[in-house]
């Protein structure tokens, strides 16, 4: 019997991938985190995904949230909670734990489990520990679900300060000084610890910052001019890490250049210079995303010292195994040289952040930058690569 006068069955759409832009956390840069994943939520092209916005609180519980962007923004010089953004006090996300099933499920108390669908990739705009850090990767790899970044090893040592200097200096990158004080030591003998960056203090001179050595926004650091505000400094940032970084000043400019990843590799943008802020002794948080004035993009250097910044960037991003974007920072000091402070495998999306600004001037508008990160993570597997 011939088909060809049948009714014919209209073909069903191919279905568009799904993002869950995961933000928030249990960091001190929740509110950071907020304010990033408000300016991807603005930027996905939502005629090519669909789109699952995820909140994490500060104690740690995953909520659905409203797709509300413009809540997600710095008021009153206060950054959002998400809290404020949850559709439940109680109910609760829960990811997939078998990589067969990407299926995200919604769970109240005394009501049955929501399937939402499936999610196709995660957008993690997580700042700092429990997300920045390789333990959302390593939850992500375990339940076989791309996303965008870096993964386990390489997001651990962009978070840790310590390691991330010990990987630069076996590649041949250049770091400035610095010492640890580890909980133990800490713990074990203060006056010991204490001497020991007294001592660092008289081989490289005072001013030191002093900084929790797994943490990022500029939070919790202090730039100590002396040895009396050496213990408030140490605590403010055992605050945040009881493990602490010391770091000698270096005199120089503060210069940025972001890496993005490509389809044959990654590449450097043109780099960007951050300007003092006239109100602030060093780029603190409130420097950063409070009273900050705008980068220079691109930063006035030579040709050859664009060339070479490029270089150490996609340098730094290869040398830490990173994977889809990394923003590195460094000093152009006043022999010359530039030195490498550090790296931030999930840069800042906020309106003001140089990530996003540097990629433009380069060529790579906003949407268009959201975009080739979603779509890196879907082209590459979870597991071992």
């Amino acid at each position: 019997m011939s088909t060809e006068n049948l009714p014919q069955s209209p073909e069903q759409p191919p279905r568009k991938p799904r993002v869950a832009v995961v933000f928030g956390g249990r960091s001190s840069e929740h509110g950071i985190s907020m304010v990033t994943a408000g300016a991807v939520l603005r930027a996905v092209d939502r005629t090519k995904y669909d789109v699952l916005p995820i909140g994490i609180t500060r104690e740690g519980r995953w909520v659905l949230t409203a797709d509300d962007p413009e809540r997600m923004t710095i008021t009153e010089r206060r950054t959002p909670d998400v809290e404020s953004l949850a559709e439940s006090s109680e109910g609760g996300v829960i990811l997939p734990v078998d990589p067969a099933n990407r299926e995200v499920v919604y769970s109240e108390p005394g009501s049955v489990p929501k399937a939402l669908g499936e999610v196709d990739v995660v957008f993690p705009m997580l700042h700092g520990p429990y997300g920045e850090d390789g333990t959302l990767q390593g939850l992500l790899e375990l339940s076989g679900v791309p996303y965008v970044g870096s993964g386990v090893l390489a997001s651990a040592v962009g978070q840790d300060k310590e390691y991330m200097k010990r990987v630069f200096t076996s590649f041949g990158l250049p770091v400035g000084p610095y010492v640890v004080i580890r909980p133990r030591e800490w713990e074990q003998d203060q006056s010991a610890a204490r001497k020991k960056i007294i001592d660092f203090a008289g081989e490289h001179g005072w001013p030191l910052f002093v900084k929790p050595a797994r943490a990022g926004s500029s939070i919790g650091i202090t730039k100590v001019e002396d040895l009396s505000g050496l213990d408030e400094a140490i605590a403010a940032a055992q605050h945040h890490d009881p493990k602490i970084l010391v770091e000698a000043l270096l005199r120089g400019r503060e210069i940025e250049c972001g890496v993005l990843e490509f389809e044959d590799g990654p590449r450097a943008s043109v780099p960007a210079e951050i300007p003092p802020v006239q109100s602030h002794a060093y780029y603190d948080f409130e420097a950063k995303y409070i009273d900050s004035t705008p980068g220079i993009v691109p930063a006035p250097l030579t040709p050859e010292q664009t060339t070479e910044i490029r270089r150490l960037a996609v340098e730094a991003f290869e040398a830490a195994s990173c994977e889809g974007l990394v923003r590195a920072d460094f000093f152009l000091t006043e022999d010359g040289e530039f030195v490498i402070n550090e790296i931030n495998t999930m840069p800042g999306f906020t309106p003001i952040s140089m990530y996003p600004k540097m990629w433009e001037a380069t060529g790579v508008p906003y949407p268009e930058l959201v975009d080739r990160l979603i779509q890196a993570a879907l082209r590459r597997p979870t597991g071992l690569r």
